[in-house]
């Protein structure tokens, strides 16, 4: 069985990029809240999932200054998971490190060599279209491959698999899914890959999540839920001009 960790981060405000806010129609309340519907998202699938579920949120002192509030990050964040599973019996841990790849190689490394799981990846809570069919047969794929990487459209990773740790120093920053890659196979371990899948931290996540919902939809297919209703209650769609795609809302587009 593989240890799945969410990476959680409490969905404020503070911790939306404003490249998100500037290049949509939407406020930085509303992007927030959009993680909060992928972060229960995120939650069932895993839950539901051959896997074990872990939620590694940020605690107040790793965010940035302007994203801690008053509210204990993992009082929201168990709020979220809470009401998305039903009072399900879940395990809550604080990451630990000051940068992403300090805060995901601890997180491996200690399930692999202090708890002893046999595997551990860790998933971000923003990766609201990912499936639980793909959770799965990421644990499939640890059984031929020392490390199995699910890329997101724009390089970065929304699944990191080990069967064995590897040095992590460096190997989350952009383009995280080649620094793995590269790092793992200089260390000598196997690499697999599952499908790609967008999260919601980019411009680019955004549309491509928000017209695989729209597409899902009309053939009625499988959708995350929670962030499949928000996203319907915002009216959001996504257009396109000669150079781009743009994110719209009820006839709103971003200005840029």
């Amino acid at each position: 069985m593989t240890t799945v960790a969410v990476l959680a981060d409490p969905p404020r405000e503070g911790t939306v990029p404003r490249s998100l806010v500037e290049r949509t129609p939407l406020s930085s309340g509303e992007i927030a809240d959009l993680w909060a519907a992928s972060l229960a998202d995120v939650a069932v699938a895993v839950e539901r999932s051959g896997g074990e579920l872990l939620v590694n949120y940020r605690p107040n002192d790793l965010l940035p200054a302007d994203a801690r509030g008053d509210e204990p990050s993992e009082t929201i964040v168990r709020a979220i998971v809470t009401a998305a599973l039903d009072d399900a019996d879940v395990r809550y841990e604080p990451q630990v490190g000051s940068t992403p790849s300090a805060r995901v190689g601890n997180t491996i490394t200690h399930l692999l060599e202090s708890e002893g799981v046999d595997t551990a990846a860790v998933v971000p809570g923003t990766a609201a279209a990912m499936p639980r069919t793909e959770v799965d047969a990421a644990a499939m794929a640890l059984r031929r491959h020392d490390v199995v990487l699910g890329p997101t459209p724009t390089g970065d990773v929304y699944y990191a698999g080990f069967a064995e740790p590897i040095d992590f120093e460096g190997t989350f920053e952009p383009p995280a899914v080649e620094r793995v890659a590269k790092r793992s196979v200089a260390e000598g371990r196997s690499v697999g890959f599952v499908p790609m899948v967008p999260t919601l931290e980019t411009v680019e996540g955004l549309c491509a999540t928000v017209s695989s919902i729209r597409a899902r939809r009309a053939a009625d297919g499988w959708v995350p839920s929670a962030t499949a209703s928000y996203v319907e209650e915002l009216g959001l769609r996504v257009i396109a001009d000669s150079s781009r795609r743009r994110l719209d809302r009820d006839g709103k587009t971003d200005s840029t």
